[in-house]
């Protein structure tokens, strides 16, 4: 499991950014308790990454 610290750090983003792709279901993750703590699991960050860099590819051929 990652935190959102984490998950900023892999992307090389912003913790605030992290949170906002976790909450509009880009990266799936859950919350734990009721304080907003978010956890992701890491082969869904590795699936996210994946998809960027294939829809990179993809706009990159279309140039």
């Amino acid at each position: 499991m990652l935190a959102l610290s984490d998950v900023a750090q892999v992307l090389g983003v912003t913790v605030p950014t992290a949170r906002s792709l976790v909450k509009r279901g880009d990266i799936p993750g859950f919350q734990v308790g009721g304080r907003g703590i978010w956890r992701i699991e890491r082969r869904d960050l590795d699936a996210y990454i994946e998809r960027e860099k294939a829809a990179a590819a993809h706009r990159a051929g279309r140039d």
